[in-house]
């Protein structure tokens, strides 16, 4: 921990540089910077009002059936299946992909909760992985020396040596939109018998060596929570480009509700994860605007980059090579920080009406999974206690002003 005239000093300079690289009028300090605010400025009204003035406001309705067609054809899959959440896609996504109770799910330590709140839904446990410092997500590599001693292969299944539980999934997450190293977790997944399912949750505009994120599993989940990229208010789905599991996907999520004009037959424990209509109506009108707001991310991006590129021990994140991320949030790494220095220049921040946060505490360290495996995580543990979201929000990236005409 640094002493508190450096600490303040590293407050002043990321504060200047925040100040410098935002939008007018949000230069001035007396402006809250919030971490990321939704922009509805589109036909969000409009596609609303529709639901309101015909009664089609719950589960079914055209803006379902819109959204979900346009979800696959902007991600370039098969199938978009629209749930409430997307807790609920990561849920269904591995019970889809075969997870079952006692079962060991390979999960990030650092990701939400959700990733491996899911796993658990399943009666499975999460088997916790080492993150790399490019990306921020799953480091394959290492995860492949991991397995390489930790696994016992027998009858096309992977088996953990320790616990003997089987391991059936490897679940990696697109940390703040960056793709993780698909090919090479492709490559892991393969070689260990393993089902790669996509927790996309905030990589809604991503892509990798050109293909959407989503399309290198077998099923992937997509989050539209109020701070996502786009948002339907709350609202997640599913992505496959298997079109029997996209069917079973929406069945299962419908109740499991055989179609009739009146009986009620339901052929499958099922769940009542449906998007609603007026929700969906918002994310038709987000998709709308989705071109525009990647640009204004990616303009924010580069003014982050070129302010913080002269500030001597401050990392900015930026997008792995052969990719292209939707840089859904900001983030900068302190170089040598410990997570009380990291608490202490988020508090100076948050002073200065600068709402950062800190990436998510490693799930491991949370009660709940404590006791679950997991490999050593050093790296994960050094960008918890370094890495810092900046303000990301979208109107935040459009910028008219004469200084900035030559800027992207």
């Amino acid at each position: 921990m640094k002493d508190s005239s450096d600490v303040q000093a590293i407050v002043a300079e990321i504060r200047d540089a925040v100040r410098k690289s935002v939008a007018p009028p949000y230069a001035s300090e007396t402006i809250p910077l919030a971490l990321h605010e939704p922009c509805l400025q589109g036909n969000e009204n409009a596609y609303v009002k529709e639901c309101i003035d015909t009664g089609w406001v719950s589960s079914v309705g055209k803006f379902v059936d819109r959204f979900e067609q346009e979800l696959a054809d902007y991600t370039g899959m098969k199938r978009a299946v629209a749930v409430s959440n997307g807790t609920a896609a990561l849920h269904i996504a591995l019970l889809l992909a075969g997870v079952e109770a006692g079962d060991e799910v390979l999960v990030p330590a650092l990701t939400f909760v959700a990733t491996a709140n899911a796993v658990s839904y399943l009666g499975a446990s999460p088997h916790f992985v080492d993150s790399e410092d490019v990306s921020l997500g799953m480091d394959a590599e290492t995860l492949d020396r991991y397995l390489s001693s930790t696994v016992m292969l027998r009858d096309g299944h992977a088996f953990n040596k320790s616990t003997g539980r089987r391991i059936s999934v490897l679940l990696p997450m697109h940390t703040f939109g960056h793709p993780v190293d698909l090919d090479a977790l492709t490559a892991v997944a393969e070689k260990y018998h393993l089902t790669l399912v996509e927790d996309a949750a905030e990589s809604i505009g991503s892509f990798y060596k050109g293909r959407h994120t989503g399309n290198f599993g077998r099923i992937a989940a997509l989050s539209f929570n109020g701070n996502k990229t786009i948002t339907t208010g709350g609202g997640g789905a599913l992505l496959t480009n298997d079109e029997d599991l996209g069917r079973h996907a929406k069945h299962l999520t419908t109740q499991a509700k055989v179609p009739h004009a009146w009986e009620f037959v339901h052929d499958a424990i099922g769940y009542n994860y449906r998007m609603p209509n007026i929700n969906a109506a918002l994310g038709c009108a987000q998709l709308e605007e989705l071109d525009g707001f990647l640009r204004a991310q990616r303009a924010l991006a580069d003014r982050y980059e070129r302010a913080f590129s002269p500030i001597q021990g401050i990392r900015f994140v930026k997008e792995p090579p052969y990719t292209r991320s939707n840089y859904w949030l900001q983030a900068i790494c302190l170089e040598g920080a410990d997570l009380e220095m990291r608490d202490a220049v988020i508090s100076g921040l948050h002073a200065a009406n600068i709402f950062v946060r800190p990436a998510w505490r490693l799930l491991y360290k949370l009660p709940m999974f404590e006791n679950a495996p997991r490999m050593d995580c050093a790296v994960a543990e050094r960008i918890e206690a370094s890495l810092i979201n900046l303000p990301s929000s979208v109107r935040l990236g459009e910028r008219v002003e004469t200084r900035d005409a030559d800027e992207p």
